[in-house]
């Protein structure tokens, strides 16, 4: 299968190609040049465990030969610190929570890195040309990442994220690593400024072919397709009476998490809606009701790993919205660059709804789903939890350990939640670099730290 980009400037790749590269070279975000059917695989898969599922998800699109795939996917899943990889979790009889923080840096974004940290270990042994990965983060991808790459050799891996607006321990598992191959950049500003300047740097050709540049962001196609698989996994977990009205509710800032749920809808999951919610920097939450995508202030949250604006996959969701029109999409993308804005008429949000949680909603969330069902939810959950549907079997993607967010856990509960893994890190020296969000300056200490300046 090959994959194209959703500017319609870049010639058709096959799948490693576009793992490698990330960002495809017109500035585009590479996607299956079509989508395959799985529903009359389903009910084959549906006994399948987690890794085991992935790897036939990931045969659909790969061009890996499939003991690489095997051992790839295999791997990836064995640092999980439970069998059933994703759990599913039932509160009452409408409202169940796939729990997706049993991963190395326990978050969501751990089932898609720990997969594309197999990939690029594939890529290099293939290639023999070692690589320079570069990712911007909110909070979790940053950790995942790193972990994700941890002990893979030829990587250096380069992480940007906001100083002071990710939580303690969130920076903790980035900066505490020891790693001589890892750098956390801390930048002055948002998650958004540093994901602009990180795309600056990737439409920099010969800079990319300098270093062997490659994205470790969601816009790599891997992570998305890593992620789709969570979604099969939970649907066919759920009771069969329970599979007629289902609805995905997807804590999402990048939009990257529920675009992957939305695919595999496209692709023959028969689930029926899927709810964004967002937090109060609710660029999304705004579109999906009024078909405006317009930029607003970030405001730190509760939730900080989804204080985002500019949502870096959305333009992925907006390519299948024209109707696979790559030109359009070019278009839009411009306008919003230019002007922080672009309306689509007439715009239909399908399956689609939406909701969201500023910070009093998250404490009060949080302390109403440990009284009713003493579960304890963390920031980005809780979002979640906010305006569910009564006719509907709600699946609740559970994305962080509530242990990642202590403060706020205890101000809402009164309870202390704890991880043995996280508390490990309180104790070891925080090494970061303090970086501008310019294209020159991550260029420079790149090409400094790679010994090429």
């Amino acid at each position: 299968m090959n994959f194209i980009s959703t500017r319609g400037g870049s010639e058709p790749v096959a799948f490693s190609e576009a793992v490698a590269r990330g960002l495809a070279p017109d500035g585009g975000l590479y996607l299956p040049e079509s989508l395959p059917d799985i529903s009359a695989q389903l009910s084959r898969w549906e006994w399948l465990g987690y890794a085991d599922l992935c790897e036939e998800f990931f045969a659909l699109f790969s061009d890996l030969p499939r003991e690489r795939l095997h051992s790839v996917v295999q791997s990836a899943y064995s640092r999980f610190d439970t069998p059933q990889v994703a759990p599913m979790i039932k509160l009452d009889e409408r409202t169940y929570v796939q729990e997706l923080f049993h991963g190395p840096t326990l978050a969501f974004k751990d089932f898609a890195l720990q997969v594309l940290g197999g990939l690029y270990e594939e890529q290099i042994a293939r290639t023999g040309r070692p690589i320079t990965v570069l990712g911007a983060t909110s909070g979790d991808t940053g950790a995942a990442a790193i972990h994700g790459l941890l002990g893979r050799q030829g990587v250096n891996i380069f992480i940007l994220y906001p100083d002071g607006r990710v939580s303690p321990l969130q920076e903790r598992q980035m900066t505490c690593t020891g790693a001589p191959n890892v750098f956390p950049l801390a930048i002055e500003g948002t998650f958004d400024d540093a994901q602009a300047a990180l795309k600056d740097v990737f439409n920099d050709a010969a800079f990319k072919d300098r270093v062997g540049l490659s994205a470790v962001n969601s816009i790599n196609i891997a992570r998305i397709l890593a992620q789709c698989v969570y979604y099969i996994h939970a649907f066919l977990q759920l009771p069969k009476e329970r599979r007629s009205n289902v609805e995905f509710v997807v804590p999402t800032g990048n939009f990257g998490n529920v675009l992957a749920g939305w695919m595999a809808q496209r692709m023959g999951l028969p689930a029926k809606s899927f709810r964004v919610a967002t937090n109060q920097n609710d660029i999304l939450y705004r579109f999906f009701r009024t078909g405006r995508y317009e930029l607003g202030e970030v405001r730190p949250s509760h939730a900080p790993s989804m204080d985002i604006q500019v949502a870096s996959n959305f333009e992925r969701f907006i390519y299948f919205a024209l109707g696979e029109d790559a030109a359009a999409t070019r278009s839009a993308m411009e306008q919003f660059k230019k002007t922080g804005s672009f309306f689509l008429e007439n715009f239909d949000a399908g399956s689609f709804r939406t909701s969201r949680a500023d910070d009093a909603d998250i404490l009060r969330i949080i302390r109403r789903v440990k009284e009713d069902y003493n579960y304890v939810a963390d920031p980005h959950t809780a979002c979640g939890f906010a305006e569910l549907d009564p006719e509907a079997t709600s699946v609740i993607l559970s994305t962080a350990h509530p242990a990642k967010f202590p403060a706020v856990i205890a101000e809402a509960t009164g309870v202390e939640v704890t991880s043995v893994s996280l508390d490990a890190l309180k104790a070891l020296p925080i090494v970061k670099h303090r970086v501008a969000a310019e294209k020159s300056a991550i260029e420079g200490f790149i090409l400094t730290a790679l010994g090429k300046a």
